[in-house]
């Protein structure tokens, strides 16, 4: 039996090692492309349960700063501060608008077998797995094609997008020994550097303020608690007390 070559062994070692970082790889990409569906899904439920609220309120505050600079229409304070809360005000009606118009969604609760064809087309197509600039700009629009399918849990669009990739002339690639060890080696960094990439961004959506929010409002439905509820039952108690003053405000000036 003939042995290998000392380059066809490293080789061969090299392969292992990049077959489980792909691995890793795929699954650290599932785990942030959930990651970032679940929490844009619980932003929109937020947005048009409680961000209407706020949007209320920021609106009536304009309409009390407004009044109060057409009272004093020579207070220049008074008026910069009616245009800032009329902007708040846009600005807040802006994105419960936009929640609004994707709340038809609902909550994100990927499937098995979605996570199973993910990390599939994942590990195939990822662009850090490229060896020249080009193939890395094809294999991003895949995954680009690919994330946006996972977060609007189209199952059969990832089995379409995976189906395309696997069809291309440019998924079949040569070997070579020399030349394919450098390729293997180079890859590896690529993908290691992704992983740290994808551990930094994990650890950075863990510590917003959304997935704060989120996980007192998951353990608080354990509790059998509605934390969103409660929130919205206290803003319209400020709501209520709002309009009693926007009310007094407008009685005052007749």
């Amino acid at each position: 039996m003939r042995s290998l070559k000392p380059e066809d062994e490293e080789l061969q070692r090299k392969k292992a090692e990049l077959a489980r970082l792909e691995t890793e790889l795929a699954e650290r990409e599932l785990e942030l492309a959930t990651l970032e569906a679940e929490l844009r899904s619980f932003e929109r439920t937020y947005l048009v349960r409680v961000g209407r609220r706020y949007a209320e309120l920021d609106q009536l505050e304009a309409q009390i700063a407004e009044a109060t600079a057409r009272e004093h229409p020579q207070n220049e304070p008074a008026r910069v501060e009616a245009e800032k809360a009329r902007s708040r005000a846009a600005e807040s009606a802006d994105a419960v608008a936009d929640a609004e118009d994707t709340a038809s969604r609902g909550d994100f609760k990927p499937s098995d077998t979605l996570k199973k064809l993910y990390r599939e087309a994942a590990k195939a197509m990822h662009p850090d797995l490229a060896t020249d600039e080009a193939e890395k700009a094809r294999r991003e629009r895949f995954m680009v094609e690919l994330n946006k399918a996972y977060a609007d849990g189209d199952e059969e669009r990832v089995r379409a997008i995976l189906r395309e990739w696997e069809a291309s002339p440019e998924s079949v690639k040569g070997e070579g020994t020399g030349a394919d060890l450098v390729r293997t080696i180079r890859k590896i960094a690529q993908v290691e550097s992704r992983l740290r990439a994808i551990h930094a961004e994990i650890g950075r959506l863990q510590t917003s303020e959304l997935f704060e929010l989120k996980t007192k409002v998951d353990q608080a439905a354990t509790e059998k608690r509605d934390l969103l509820a409660e929130m919205c039952d206290h803003l319209d108690d400020r709501i209520a007390e709002v309009r009693r003053r926007l009310n007094r405000t407008r009685s005052e000036r007749i």
